[in-house]
Protein backbone atom coordinates (compact mmCIF):
# COMPACT_ATOMS: atom_id res chain seq x y z
CA UNK A 1 0.00 0.00 0.00
CA UNK A 2 2.84 2.47 0.87
CA UNK A 3 4.46 2.03 -2.63
CA UNK A 4 1.32 2.59 -4.53
CA UNK A 5 0.75 5.34 -2.32
CA UNK A 6 4.19 6.76 -3.36
CA UNK A 7 3.78 6.34 -7.07
CA UNK A 8 0.31 8.02 -6.85
CA UNK A 9 2.21 11.11 -4.85
CA UNK A 10 4.81 11.13 -7.57
CA UNK A 11 1.98 11.17 -10.28
CA UNK A 12 0.42 14.19 -8.46
CA UNK A 13 3.82 15.93 -8.08
CA UNK A 14 4.68 16.05 -11.77
CA UNK A 15 3.72 19.50 -13.55
CA UNK A 16 0.31 18.51 -15.71
CA UNK A 17 0.52 18.33 -19.28
CA UNK A 18 4.57 19.06 -18.78
CA UNK A 19 6.90 16.59 -20.16
CA UNK A 20 9.19 14.68 -17.97
CA UNK A 21 12.32 16.38 -16.39
CA UNK A 22 14.69 14.73 -19.16
CA UNK A 23 12.53 16.03 -22.12
CA UNK A 24 12.19 18.80 -20.56
CA UNK A 25 15.72 19.05 -20.28
CA UNK A 26 16.39 18.07 -23.69
CA UNK A 27 14.11 20.51 -25.27
CA UNK A 28 16.18 23.45 -23.21
CA UNK A 29 18.79 22.35 -25.12
CA UNK A 30 17.39 22.72 -28.08
CA UNK A 31 16.67 26.19 -28.08
CA UNK A 32 20.26 27.38 -25.93
CA UNK A 33 21.96 27.06 -28.55
CA UNK A 34 19.98 29.05 -31.16
CA UNK A 35 19.96 31.64 -28.05
CA UNK A 36 23.60 31.68 -27.60
CA UNK A 37 23.82 32.29 -31.61
CA UNK A 38 22.31 35.79 -31.21
CA UNK A 39 23.13 36.73 -28.25
CA UNK A 40 25.73 38.86 -29.80
CA UNK A 41 23.40 40.22 -32.24
CA UNK A 42 21.15 41.06 -29.47
CA UNK A 43 23.69 42.71 -27.34
CA UNK A 44 25.02 44.77 -29.68
CA UNK A 45 21.65 46.36 -30.69
CA UNK A 46 20.64 46.63 -26.91
CA UNK A 47 23.91 48.49 -26.44
CA UNK A 48 24.11 50.41 -30.08
CA UNK A 49 20.61 51.19 -30.92
CA UNK A 50 18.48 51.36 -27.33
CA UNK A 51 21.42 52.13 -25.35
CA UNK A 52 22.81 55.30 -27.60
CA UNK A 53 18.82 56.27 -27.78
CA UNK A 54 18.49 56.60 -23.99
CA UNK A 55 21.46 58.37 -23.93
CA UNK A 56 20.17 61.08 -26.10
CA UNK A 57 17.26 61.26 -24.38
CA UNK A 58 19.49 62.00 -21.17
CA UNK A 59 21.41 64.30 -23.06
CA UNK A 60 18.52 65.66 -24.33
CA UNK A 61 16.79 66.67 -21.33
CA UNK A 62 19.59 68.15 -19.68
CA UNK A 63 21.12 71.35 -18.96
CA UNK A 64 24.45 70.50 -21.25
CA UNK A 65 25.24 73.22 -23.71
CA UNK A 66 28.52 73.20 -23.85
CA UNK A 67 31.47 70.64 -23.50
CA UNK A 68 31.71 71.06 -19.52
CA UNK A 69 28.34 71.43 -17.97
CA UNK A 70 27.17 68.56 -16.04
CA UNK A 71 24.35 66.20 -17.38
CA UNK A 72 21.79 68.14 -14.80
CA UNK A 73 17.92 67.47 -15.56
CA UNK A 74 16.20 70.64 -17.08
CA UNK A 75 13.03 69.22 -17.13
CA UNK A 76 12.61 68.88 -20.42
CA UNK A 77 12.89 72.44 -21.20
CA UNK A 78 15.38 72.48 -24.39
CA UNK A 79 12.32 70.93 -26.22
CA UNK A 80 10.29 74.56 -25.76
CA UNK A 81 13.60 76.49 -26.18
CA UNK A 82 14.21 75.09 -29.32
CA UNK A 83 11.60 76.57 -30.83
CA UNK A 84 12.52 80.10 -30.39
CA UNK A 85 15.22 79.35 -32.06
CA UNK A 86 15.21 81.50 -35.47
CA UNK A 87 16.66 78.66 -37.60
CA UNK A 88 14.21 75.82 -36.12
CA UNK A 89 11.00 76.82 -37.53
CA UNK A 90 12.70 77.42 -41.37
CA UNK A 91 14.21 73.59 -40.93
CA UNK A 92 11.12 72.17 -39.96
CA UNK A 93 9.30 73.81 -43.29
CA UNK A 94 11.77 72.82 -45.29
CA UNK A 95 12.05 69.27 -43.94
CA UNK A 96 8.36 68.89 -45.11
CA UNK A 97 8.70 70.61 -48.36
CA UNK A 98 11.31 68.14 -49.08
CA UNK A 99 9.10 65.31 -47.67
CA UNK A 100 6.44 66.36 -49.79
CA UNK A 101 7.69 66.29 -53.20
CA UNK A 102 10.26 63.94 -52.48
CA UNK A 103 7.64 61.08 -51.58
CA UNK A 104 4.89 62.06 -54.03
CA UNK A 105 7.64 61.96 -56.85
CA UNK A 106 9.06 59.13 -56.52
CA UNK A 107 6.02 57.18 -55.66
CA UNK A 108 4.33 58.90 -59.03
CA UNK A 109 7.57 58.14 -61.04
CA UNK A 110 8.16 54.74 -59.84
CA UNK A 111 4.62 53.59 -60.28
CA UNK A 112 4.83 54.86 -63.58
CA UNK A 113 7.60 53.37 -64.57
CA UNK A 114 6.18 49.66 -62.89
CA UNK A 115 3.43 50.19 -64.91
CA UNK A 116 5.42 50.31 -68.67
CA UNK A 117 7.34 47.71 -67.46
CA UNK A 118 3.89 45.24 -66.62
CA UNK A 119 2.80 45.74 -69.48
CA UNK A 120 5.95 43.93 -71.28
CA UNK A 121 8.44 45.90 -73.04
CA UNK A 122 11.55 44.43 -74.81
CA UNK A 123 14.03 44.47 -73.25
CA UNK A 124 12.80 44.71 -69.75
CA UNK A 125 15.69 43.20 -67.93
CA UNK A 126 17.98 46.21 -68.91
CA UNK A 127 15.44 48.80 -68.10
CA UNK A 128 15.14 47.27 -64.40
CA UNK A 129 18.99 47.33 -64.36
CA UNK A 130 18.98 51.09 -65.71
CA UNK A 131 16.41 51.79 -62.98
CA UNK A 132 18.01 50.54 -60.36
CA UNK A 133 21.46 51.25 -60.93
CA UNK A 134 20.89 54.99 -59.05
CA UNK A 135 20.13 52.96 -55.94
CA UNK A 136 23.34 51.55 -55.89
CA UNK A 137 24.76 55.10 -55.76
CA UNK A 138 25.49 56.60 -52.22
CA UNK A 139 23.70 59.93 -51.76
CA UNK A 140 26.98 61.62 -51.45
CA UNK A 141 28.35 60.45 -54.90
CA UNK A 142 24.74 61.35 -56.67
CA UNK A 143 25.22 64.85 -54.82
CA UNK A 144 28.06 65.81 -55.71
CA UNK A 145 26.98 65.48 -59.17
CA UNK A 146 23.81 67.06 -59.57
CA UNK A 147 25.85 69.97 -57.78
CA UNK A 148 27.09 70.64 -61.06
CA UNK A 149 23.76 69.71 -62.19
CA UNK A 150 21.84 72.30 -60.89
CA UNK A 151 24.41 74.76 -60.43
CA UNK A 152 22.78 78.46 -60.39
CA UNK A 153 25.04 80.21 -62.22
CA UNK A 154 23.72 82.85 -64.85
CA UNK A 155 23.88 82.14 -68.24
CA UNK A 156 27.27 83.89 -68.87
CA UNK A 157 28.58 81.20 -66.33
CA UNK A 158 26.24 78.43 -66.54
CA UNK A 159 27.19 74.78 -66.44
CA UNK A 160 24.91 71.76 -66.03
CA UNK A 161 21.20 72.25 -66.91
CA UNK A 162 21.46 75.79 -67.03
CA UNK A 163 23.70 75.58 -70.01
CA UNK A 164 21.95 72.97 -71.42
CA UNK A 165 18.99 74.44 -71.05
CA UNK A 166 20.59 77.75 -72.79
CA UNK A 167 22.18 75.98 -75.82
CA UNK A 168 19.23 74.49 -76.51
CA UNK A 169 17.03 77.98 -76.65
CA UNK A 170 14.94 76.88 -73.59
CA UNK A 171 16.81 79.41 -71.50
CA UNK A 172 13.78 80.36 -69.66
CA UNK A 173 13.84 76.97 -68.22
CA UNK A 174 16.96 77.76 -66.21
CA UNK A 175 16.53 78.96 -62.58
CA UNK A 176 17.99 79.09 -59.57
CA UNK A 177 17.82 75.24 -58.30
CA UNK A 178 18.32 74.97 -54.54
CA UNK A 179 19.15 78.47 -53.77
CA UNK A 180 15.54 79.41 -54.68
CA UNK A 181 14.23 80.86 -51.53
CA UNK A 182 10.62 79.48 -51.69
CA UNK A 183 11.07 76.39 -53.65
CA UNK A 184 14.77 75.48 -53.28
CA UNK A 185 13.80 72.42 -50.90
CA UNK A 186 11.39 71.09 -53.78
CA UNK A 187 14.60 71.33 -56.42
CA UNK A 188 16.47 69.61 -53.44
CA UNK A 189 14.20 66.49 -54.00
CA UNK A 190 15.08 66.38 -57.78
CA UNK A 191 18.42 64.01 -56.66
CA UNK A 192 16.57 61.70 -54.17
CA UNK A 193 13.74 60.71 -56.83
CA UNK A 194 15.96 59.99 -59.20
CA UNK A 195 17.67 58.24 -56.85
CA UNK A 196 15.05 56.24 -55.33
CA UNK A 197 12.30 56.03 -57.49
CA UNK A 198 13.65 52.37 -59.53
CA UNK A 199 13.64 51.12 -56.21
CA UNK A 200 9.83 52.05 -55.82
CA UNK A 201 9.63 50.56 -59.21
CA UNK A 202 10.67 47.47 -58.34
CA UNK A 203 8.15 47.22 -55.76
CA UNK A 204 5.35 48.32 -57.79
CA UNK A 205 6.34 45.62 -59.91
CA UNK A 206 6.35 42.96 -57.50
CA UNK A 207 2.89 43.83 -57.02
CA UNK A 208 1.33 44.22 -60.53
CA UNK A 209 2.97 40.39 -61.13
CA UNK A 210 1.09 39.25 -57.95
CA UNK A 211 -1.66 40.10 -58.85
CA UNK A 212 -3.65 37.11 -60.18
CA UNK A 213 -4.21 36.94 -63.96
CA UNK A 214 -7.85 35.33 -63.37
CA UNK A 215 -9.13 38.45 -62.08
CA UNK A 216 -8.42 40.62 -64.88
CA UNK A 217 -9.71 38.08 -67.30
CA UNK A 218 -12.87 37.99 -65.00
CA UNK A 219 -12.90 42.01 -65.10
CA UNK A 220 -12.89 41.74 -68.78
CA UNK A 221 -14.94 39.03 -68.83
CA UNK A 222 -17.69 41.51 -66.98
CA UNK A 223 -17.23 43.86 -69.82
CA UNK A 224 -14.50 46.09 -68.14
CA UNK A 225 -12.11 48.53 -69.65
CA UNK A 226 -8.53 48.15 -69.50
CA UNK A 227 -8.40 51.50 -67.46
CA UNK A 228 -11.37 49.88 -65.63
CA UNK A 229 -9.57 46.43 -64.82
CA UNK A 230 -6.26 48.71 -63.60
CA UNK A 231 -8.50 51.17 -61.37
CA UNK A 232 -11.20 48.41 -59.43
CA UNK A 233 -8.84 45.26 -59.41
CA UNK A 234 -4.78 46.00 -60.02
CA UNK A 235 -4.44 49.32 -57.93
CA UNK A 236 -6.63 48.34 -54.64
CA UNK A 237 -4.51 45.41 -54.31
CA UNK A 238 -1.50 47.51 -54.39
CA UNK A 239 -2.50 49.46 -50.96
CA UNK A 240 0.16 47.16 -49.11
CA UNK A 241 3.09 48.08 -51.69
CA UNK A 242 2.12 51.79 -51.61
CA UNK A 243 2.06 51.81 -48.02
CA UNK A 244 5.50 50.42 -47.62
CA UNK A 245 7.13 52.58 -49.55
CA UNK A 246 5.37 55.60 -48.29
CA UNK A 247 7.27 54.29 -44.58
CA UNK A 248 10.45 53.76 -46.54
CA UNK A 249 10.44 56.78 -48.53
CA UNK A 250 9.15 59.17 -45.36
CA UNK A 251 11.73 58.16 -43.04
CA UNK A 252 14.61 58.48 -45.47
CA UNK A 253 13.32 61.86 -46.31
CA UNK A 254 13.21 62.94 -42.55
CA UNK A 255 17.04 62.05 -41.85
CA UNK A 256 18.11 63.45 -45.25
CA UNK A 257 21.76 64.53 -43.98
CA UNK A 258 24.22 63.51 -47.04
CA UNK A 259 22.46 64.69 -49.63
CA UNK A 260 22.33 68.02 -49.32
CA UNK A 261 25.44 68.58 -47.57
CA UNK A 262 26.91 67.18 -50.86
CA UNK A 263 25.01 69.70 -52.78
CA UNK A 264 24.45 72.72 -50.73
CA UNK A 265 26.38 71.98 -47.53
CA UNK A 266 25.71 73.49 -44.20
CA UNK A 267 23.31 76.83 -46.07
CA UNK A 268 20.38 78.06 -44.05
CA UNK A 269 18.16 78.01 -47.43
CA UNK A 270 18.66 74.23 -47.38
CA UNK A 271 18.60 73.91 -43.68
CA UNK A 272 16.97 70.65 -42.61
CA UNK A 273 16.76 69.08 -38.66
CA UNK A 274 19.56 66.34 -39.69
CA UNK A 275 22.08 69.28 -40.88
CA UNK A 276 20.39 71.31 -37.76
CA UNK A 277 22.11 68.30 -35.34
CA UNK A 278 25.27 68.81 -37.02
CA UNK A 279 25.78 72.51 -36.92
CA UNK A 280 24.52 72.21 -32.82
CA UNK A 281 27.39 69.15 -32.03
CA UNK A 282 30.31 70.09 -33.98
CA UNK A 283 30.03 74.01 -35.02
CA UNK A 284 28.12 75.31 -31.72
CA UNK A 285 29.32 72.72 -29.30
CA UNK A 286 25.38 72.36 -27.73
CA UNK A 287 25.23 68.49 -26.80
CA UNK A 288 21.85 68.98 -25.31
CA UNK A 289 20.35 71.08 -28.46
CA UNK A 290 21.44 68.29 -30.73
CA UNK A 291 20.70 65.38 -28.71
CA UNK A 292 16.52 67.47 -28.19
CA UNK A 293 16.70 68.00 -31.99
CA UNK A 294 17.88 64.45 -32.72
CA UNK A 295 15.33 63.14 -30.40
CA UNK A 296 12.48 65.20 -32.78
CA UNK A 297 13.86 63.00 -35.85
CA UNK A 298 13.28 60.21 -33.88
CA UNK A 299 9.98 60.73 -32.68
CA UNK A 300 8.53 61.78 -36.20
CA UNK A 301 10.59 58.25 -38.17
CA UNK A 302 8.52 56.55 -35.30
CA UNK A 303 5.16 58.31 -35.64
CA UNK A 304 5.62 56.46 -39.24
CA UNK A 305 6.86 53.29 -38.73
CA UNK A 306 5.45 52.05 -35.47
CA UNK A 307 2.03 52.08 -36.69
CA UNK A 308 3.18 50.34 -39.91
CA UNK A 309 4.50 47.22 -37.47
CA UNK A 310 1.77 47.26 -35.95
CA UNK A 311 -0.41 47.05 -39.02
CA UNK A 312 2.36 44.26 -40.21
CA UNK A 313 1.91 41.89 -37.12
CA UNK A 314 -2.02 42.12 -37.19
CA UNK A 315 -1.81 41.14 -40.94
CA UNK A 316 0.29 38.41 -40.44
CA UNK A 317 -2.10 37.41 -37.29
CA UNK A 318 -5.49 37.24 -39.74
CA UNK A 319 -3.56 35.36 -42.10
Amino acid sequence: MTSVSTRGTDRRARPQGGPPGPLRRLRRAGWLPGLLLVAPSIAAIGLFVYGLIFWNVRVAVSGKHDEVSPYKFDKGKNFVDLWHEPSWPGAVRHALLFTVVFVGGALILGAFLAFLMEKGIKGEAGFRIIYLFPMAISFIASGVVWRWLMNPAPADRAVGLNQLFHKTGLGDLANSWWQDKSWGMAAMAIPAIWQMSGYVMALYLAGFRSVSEDLREAARVDGASEWQVYRYVVFPQLRPVTLSALIILGHISLKVFDLIMAIAGKQIITYVPAIATYVEVFDRHDPANGATIATYLLLAVAVLVIPYLVWSVRTERNR
